[in-house]
């Protein structure tokens, strides 16, 4: 490894800020760790009241799990799409022997991390799919060899993993591992002392304060949601129409994203649904929307299958650079 360099990002204010920040938050999550609450968990909370961001999930999932806990791991394709968790969640929450933490490469969400052992986990994971990539990360924060065991639990879970059925290990079921249920609060100090800044510097503006009582909102993924074409053919003029749905939607709502999916694929160009005209009348298109304060998803559904009818001359009418005042 060239060492030459491997501080020079650390030279300017912006790369040592954020590393500063990175490495307060991994000796935060450590802490936690060591009393005994499970890492995904505490990540997860983090996360959602933005305490860490998406980008530092990965490199303190190496430095903790990897190196300093040197928890067994295994890489998983699926070999199938997976939507019951029930198998999981009736058994692995039984194993006191090992911690585990599931990390979930979602294709568009990014690395997301699940404690098998907490069913909220599962409540937002709408599916695994065929061929998408997990790693099963098994250990113990605790000074103890569980290698056996990291490996019976690993193989068991891989099991469920697969849709097939599996009793728990007797090996599994005994040790200081119980599921420890995390609540995260953020410290008085801290926030007063923001608040204050905010307050500061919004009387220096001349502007009101803005108080807000609203809680941190989790970043999350929809359903898949159906949309059928009722169009003789998705033509051109439907992809137009669905455009401009979107355009709107997103203005109404830049900070949500919408995720459409055709036969098993993610479209980044609706354009390609047009193409060769693959997509006819019966045909069903699905959307998700990801965000964290998700709104107006019925009539976004609503808009996009009149975008996909003989009715999609509607949103047409416009001019070209018109955006749509639909939310």
């Amino acid at each position: 490894m060239d060492t030459n360099f491997m501080f020079e990002h650390l030279a300017e204010k912006e790369g040592f800020n954020s590393s500063l920040k990175h490495f307060r938050s991994v000796t935060e999550v450590l802490e936690y760790i060591e009393e005994g609450y499970n890492f995904a968990d505490v990540l997860n909370k983090l996360l959602d009241t933005k305490e860490i961001s998406q980008a530092q999930v990965v490199p303190a999932v190496f430095a903790l799990l990897h190196d300093k806990y040197a928890y067994y791991y295994r890489s998983h394709n699926m070999s199938l799409t997976l939507t019951d968790f029930s198998k999981i969640l009736k058994e692995v929450p039984r194993w006191k022997a090992v911690d585990i933490v599931l990390v979930y490469y979602h294709p568009d969400l990014g690395a997301q991390l699940i404690n098998p052992k907490n069913p909220e986990h599962f409540e937002n994971l709408h599916g695994l799919k065929e061929n998408e990539l997990i790693t099963i990360y098994v250990g113990t924060p605790y000074e103890q060899e569980v290698q056996k065991e990291a490996e019976t639990a690993i193989k068991t879970l891989v099991k469920y993993l697969e849709g097939k059925s599996a009793k728990s290990p007797e090996s599994l079921l005994k040790g200081k591992c119980a599921y420890k249920y995390f609540e995260y609060e953020a410290e008085e100090e801290e926030t007063e002392e923001e608040e204050q800044e905010e307050m500061e510097e919004e009387e220096e503006e001349q502007e009101p304060p803005a108080v807000s009582s609203t809680a941190p909102k989790k970043r999350r993924m929809t359903p898949f949601y159906s949309i059928p074409v009722t169009n003789e053919l998705f033509h051109n003029g439907n992809v137009e129409a669905w455009k401009k749905i979107i355009q709107s939607y997103k203005t109404k709502h830049p900070e949500l994203e919408v995720y459409i999916y055709y036969d098993g694929e993610r479209i980044h160009d609706i354009h390609s649904l047009f193409k060769w005209g693959k997509v006819k009348h019966g045909s069903t298109i699905l959307i998700a929307i990801a965000g964290e304060d998700i709104q107006d998803v019925a009539k976004l559904q609503r808009y996009l299958r009149q975008g996909a009818s003989p009715q999609f001359e509607a949103f047409l009418k416009f001019p070209v650079n018109t955006i749509l005042n639909l939310f």
